[in-house]
């Protein structure tokens, strides 16, 4: 009713009532999503599942300078695409906003289903 209040579950980056989930381990051994090309269509993504790592994308003012993103606005991404997308690495990447969204979906798909939501 009016003026209760409700005790909510603990609640993870997943958005799951399952406790805290920590997507940095579970991006250990998954494929890279994001799968990167540069300008001229040679390959970036090394395909390798041992690099593959939690990538914090920094966009849409999520998190300030000297500031990681939460967990959940990151992708599954292999230690090259990770380098471009950190700026570690200098690569001219098409419509690298559009790749970085699919990675975004494919990775919380992948998420979603191993907790089985």
């Amino acid at each position: 009713m009016f003026g209760e209040v409700r005790k909510q579950p603990t609640v993870g980056w997943t958005g799951a009532a399952v406790g805290k989930v920590n997507l940095r381990k579970l991006a250990r051994g998954q494929e890279c999503q994001l799968r990167l090309h540069d300008v001229d269509g040679v390959r970036i993504c090394n395909f390798n599942t041992d690099t593959v790592c939690l990538c914090h994308l920094r966009l849409g003012g999520v998190a300030g300078l000297g500031q990681k993103p939460p967990d959940l606005c990151a992708v599954y991404a292999c230690s090259d695409c990770h380098d471009v997308v950190d700026g570690r690495v200098k690569r001219l990447v098409p419509n690298i906003d559009m790749d970085l969204l699919r990675a975004l979906l494919r990775t919380l798909a992948i998420v979603s289903k191993e907790l089985g939501l």
